[in-house]
């Protein structure tokens, strides 16, 4: 597996909800989640219903959030594929692209993708992409959301959204003023998530270089 700077590409093929019987799509989560549980270094979850809680449930939360913006998402930081496995499951016509910076993760996460048409990987970090590609970027224990927010932002074509999984104590003002920075706003703050929309393209001096996000927060 080769690190990747490639334009998100529209899909190439557009898959129905047909390709996706619920049989199949139900055996595939349960494989993954199984997968997820047994392969080191994934999570650090051991009670297959609490997995399937944090990793499943938890992202499919989200479903309806993703649904009301259209095209290619981008799952940042997937890890062991959470949210973006569940959302490709439930999303057959959405490409979805899971990006990952670990190698060894990115390898697990490219297992899924002959099952899941829709579904493609790439490793690499998110500061390394090429700008203003994804209509749609998710990120779930990414990051503290400020940090989070500046990795995503840059990824999303204007008109387009971030949709960030948080926890209660999420900071949604830093959250905003780093959104600000970005050529985005914050516009909802449904429980347990943060929506960003990308108001125009993203401006010069971002992303900023790999690991100052994290090292000099912007909020």
């Amino acid at each position: 597996m080769r690190r990747s700077r490639r334009r998100a590409k529209a899909p190439s093929r557009t898959a129905s909800s047909s390709s996706f019987p619920v049989t199949s799509t139900s055996d595939l989560l349960d494989r993954w989640l199984t997968a997820v549980l047994e392969t080191p270094g994934l999570t650090a979850l051991r009670d297959p219903g609490e997995a399937r809680r944090v990793l499943f449930d938890d992202a499919l939360a989200g479903l309806e959030l993703v649904r009301r913006f259209e095209g290619p998402i981008v799952d940042v930081g997937s890890g062991g594929g959470t949210p973006g496995i569940p959302l490709a499951a439930s999303l057959p016509n959405r490409e979805v692209t899971l990006l990952e910076a670990e190698r060894r993760k990115a390898e697990f996460l490219e297992r899924w993708t002959d099952e899941l048409p829709n579904l493609r990987v790439i490793w690499g970090r998110a500061e390394s992409q090429v700008t203003d590609c994804y209509k749609v970027a998710v990120a779930k224990a990414l990051a503290a959301p400020p940090v989070a927010a500046e990795w995503c932002l840059p990824l999303v074509k204007q008109g387009g959204a971030v949709i960030l999984w948080v926890g209660p104590s999420a900071d949604a003002n830093a959250v905003s003023r780093v959104a600000e920075r970005i050529a985005g706003e914050l516009v909802e703050s449904p429980a347990g998530f943060l929506v960003l929309r990308k108001t125009g393209p993203t401006p010069p001096g971002f992303p900023r270089r790999l690991g100052i996000a994290k090292k000099r927060p912007l909020a």
